[in-house]
């Protein structure tokens, strides 16, 4: 038997209430790593479909009911995630779960009051992790915006390194290049991780050539992404300004963040009273009451000559429509929020920047709790983030103690193919790793795979 992957890990027992966007992409997600999964939802219909399509065990009732909860298993649930369109539910979900399970408890919490409090929230409540979707999907636009010639970017350790996507435009000095030129010719404190061409998505070796339209991620310590970007011809200043159609939450979020770091902010918002509760909220941004899918009226505020263009209203269809139109008649770099995940093939062949799924965010950081959980062995996962819809995989693991990975030169090391060991970081420093560096107790390492499922360092071994 493989060393590596022994002792044979157990999926958790895992209840699941509220059955919308975000908790069926976990039951599919969750199903899919083997975990052992209820469901309980309020819609009777919902449930009969879901338990049916994805083999869980399904519950109509109230989440936050104690009996529903008993019938449910609580009192064997290794965990209980609560995604319901209510904070106050998910609050109470988890709570009555502390009182009667020992299990960790997840909640969904979106209001700008709460989230404020998470923190209190999370240590009077017992709480493994409270997650804001609306903020964790402003940070990710406002990442962007920092590099806005970024289609993605993505932070770990601490905020010290980064995962960034690009197209390779026509004419770019990298096409045609190998990734070993790249380290010789351009920089060696970047490394590409993976690589998507026509559909397919490579984890690349020093011989990988580079082409026109390949859509690259790479990793490299902050401080040096900027330099790689402006060596290989692209702007690298953040904007100036931004215009904002629709006024919900991950407005406010997104608008607060961004005049922090000095970018202008105009909001566009159709509810009279929600512009006069966001100018209070906002008094450094502007707020215009007007139908943001009005041709007139974008043209009227600027549309042509603004740096970005987020719109973040509820309707998806709205959102594309509105980056395709502002891709006609302005150059500002346009994010686009999804909160549905059908048509994703139609959408990828849409020209629409950067887009972004607020779900995933949600999923991602949960995946990556449930994942460390699961693991028996002392090494657990910090972050993870699903490259090219779900095709790879970015792990950060936090290596506690020793083990067949530790103290052996890279090259030395037999790893899993389509597997690469992107960074280490060790002392509050980002290194790119040679096949000569080795993995060390309190290093931070991460790895970039197309396999899927990791919840051990020592999976990166064959």
């Amino acid at each position: 038997m493989n060393k590596s992957k022994s002792p044979i890990r157990q999926g958790l027992n895992i209840i699941i209430v509220g059955c919308g966007k975000v908790g069926t992409t976990l039951i599919e997600q969750l199903s899919r790593e083997g975990h052992d999964i209820t469901i309980i939802d309020k819609n009777a219909a919902k449930v009969q479909e879901i338990s049916s399509v994805f083999d869980v065990m399904g519950l109509a009732g109230n989440g936050a009911s104690y009996s529903v909860q008993m019938e449910a298993g609580i009192e064997k649930a290794d965990l209980i995630i609560a995604v319901t369109d209510s904070d106050e539910l998910n609050l109470l979900c988890c709570t009555v779960a502390k009182q009667v399970g020992d299990c960790g408890a997840i909640a969904r919490v979106r209001t700008p009051d709460y989230s404020k409090e998470a923190g209190y929230l999370r240590e009077k409540l017992g709480l493994t992790m409270i997650i804001n979707p609306e903020l964790e999907a402003s940070r990710e636009i406002a990442r962007i915006l920092y590099v806005p010639t970024a289609l993605e970017v993505n932070s770990f350790a601490h905020g010290q390194a980064e995962i960034i996507k690009f197209k390779i435009p026509e004419g770019n000095i990298l096409s045609g290049m190998t990734i070993a030129n790249l380290g010789r010719d351009i920089t060696n404190e970047i490394l590409i991780c993976a690589i998507e061409r026509k559909g397919e998505v490579y984890i690349p070796d020093g011989d990988f050539q580079l082409e026109q339209d390949d859509i690259i991620s790479f990793v490299a310590s902050r401080r040096f992404i900027r330099s790689f970007l402006k060596k290989i011809g692209f702007k690298t200043k953040q904007v100036k300004n931004t215009m904002i159609i629709g006024g919900g939450k991950a407005t406010y979020y997104l608008a607060k963040h961004l005049l922090t770091m000095g970018i202008d902010v105009k909001i566009i918002e159709q509810n009279r009273q929600r512009c006069e509760e966001l100018s209070i909220l906002l008094p450094e941004a502007i707020i215009i009451n007007g139908d943001g899918t009005d041709q007139e009226l974008l043209k009227e505020e600027g549309i042509e000559y603004v740096e970005s263009f987020i719109p973040l209203t509820g309707i998806d269809e709205e959102n594309i429509m509105l980056t395709l139109h502002a891709r006609q008649v302005s150059d500002a770099k346009v994010i686009t929020k999804i909160n549905r995940s059908t048509f994703k093939d139609v959408i990828s062949r849409l020209d629409l920047g950067s887009v972004i799924y607020p779900r995933y965010i949600t999923c991602e950081a949960i995946i990556a709790y449930v994942r460390a959980k699961k693991n028996s062995m002392n090494s657990n996962i910090e972050t993870l983030y699903h490259m090219f819809d779900n095709r790879a995989e970015a792990i950060e693991f936090r290596v506690d103690e020793e083990s067949e990975v530790t103290g052996i030169p890279l090259k030395d090391l037999t790893l899993k193919k389509d597997l690469l060991v992107s960074f280490i970081y060790r002392n509050g420093s980002v290194r790119i790793p040679s096949g000569q560096d080795t993995i060390e107790v309190g290093d931070t390492v991460m790895i970039v795979t197309t396999h899927t499922g990791f919840d051990n360092i020592k999976d990166i071994l064959k």
